[in-house]
């Protein structure tokens, strides 16, 4: 099957949820052609795999560039020239009315290419609720081939947030079990932890919706316990002002900012405990990922986490800005060496749930279904 992936190239959940699949897609034999402004940061070389680069003129008319017309352009030229079988476009705005008139465009011509829209959160709850985009959202959601959520949250916030009358298919995220089980690095581990403390991490976009204050707050509880270090991997808005009061507090020696990583699980696999208080979470793949090293997980309640990370198996559960309970769930796994055994081994069986193994083919009879729709 050749299939065109629409996607942000960026560090965010969904563009790399979106490479990993068709990376995995193409180790199947299928041919993968990512269309976007620029290339995925977990783009891997492989001859199955093309990348088709959106670029965007600077004309002095426009204040704002229409990318959203570059890109249905670049889907057109691409559908043709590589003979696309369908399309599957991550994150709705704008991919899928780009996908959506893309579709109008080739129909015009006799060629048919059906589209897939997966919702990844955001596009949904905080981008998508703004009425200006509400119409656009809907139809491109209403007339795509198929529309699928990461979570069984998600999906009850769409329909809430839209008047959508058609179904939505969930098909959680996955990760790629054998890219992260149990690789701990004792040099590394010595490097963030000298005197053998407890290491707790942090990944995200430190975007206010991450609550990322609360980490900092829980930790400073802790380290009233038991002795921790705490590590913060990625970069957003909010990492600055974060960096600065840390470095202001009695606890900045014991704080570490690393930034981006391609490849964030070399460390995380090397601490005791991941920690995501966020006000809203669609699915929470950054706690997936550090399950999936062995990493216990102390995470807010909202959103798709819980279905993610299993309350009292993998992890603990708090109200969201519940910092006392955080810190006190945070202790009860950290201090005590048999618990703390006992939810790492919890983490990474429920970890096995959303293996690439057992979520990609529920990919394929999507496209599978979709592709016999057309036909018939």
């Amino acid at each position: 099957m050749r299939i065109g992936i629409v996607c942000y190239p960026t560090f965010g959940g969904s563009g790399v949820v979106a490479t990993e699949l068709g990376m995995a897609l193409a180790e199947k034999g299928h041919i993968v052609h990512f269309i976007t402004y620029d290339q995925p940061v977990r783009l891997r070389a492989h001859p199955n795999v093309f990348y088709h680069e959106v670029r965007v003129s600077d004309y002095p008319l426009f204040d704002y560039q229409p990318y959203e017309l570059v890109l249905t352009s670049k889907l057109v030229d691409v559908a043709k020239f590589a003979g696309l079988d369908l399309l599957h476009v991550h994150y709705a705005i704008p991919h899928a009315s780009a996908a959506w008139m893309a579709q109008r465009i080739l129909e015009a011509q006799g060629i048919h290419l059906p589209f897939i829209t997966t919702l990844h959160g955001t596009d949904i709850t905080l981008v998508g609720r703004d009425p200006s985009f509400e119409p656009v959202i809907t139809f491109s959601m209403e007339h795509s081939d198929a529309v699928t959520a990461v979570s069984e949250s998600l999906k009850r916030d769409t329909y809430e947030h839209f008047p959508l009358k058609r179904e939505i298919q969930v098909i959680p995220n996955f990760i790629c079990i054998d890219q992260y089980a149990h690789r701990p690095d004792p040099a590394l581990r010595k490097r963030y932890a000298p005197n053998g403390e407890k290491l707790l991490v942090h990944v995200s976009n430190f975007r206010p919706v991450k609550r990322v204050d609360d980490v900092v707050l829980m930790f400073k509880k802790l380290r009233e316990l038991l002795p921790v270090r705490l590590l913060f991997i990625g970069d957003g808005p909010d990492r600055q002002r974060i960096e600065a009061a840390c470095r202001s507090s009695a606890c900045t020696k014991d704080v570490e900012f690393i930034g981006k990583m391609t490849r964030p699980e070399d460390v995380v696999a090397n601490c005791d405990l991941f920690v995501l208080p966020s006000e809203s979470e669609s699915f929470g793949l950054a706690a997936l990922e550090a399950m999936a090293c062995g990493v216990p997980v102390v995470s807010s309640n909202t959103g798709g986490l819980p279905e993610v990370n299993k309350h009292g198996v993998s992890g603990l559960l708090n109200d969201v800005g519940d910092v006392e309970t955080m810190t006190a769930n945070a202790f009860k796994i950290l201090s005590d060496q048999a618990t703390h055994e006992r939810f790492r081994k919890g983490a990474f069986e429920e970890a096995k749930r959303f293996d690439l193994n057992v979520i990609l083919p529920r990919y394929e009879a999507l496209y599978d279904q979709v592709r016999s729709s057309v036909v018939a």
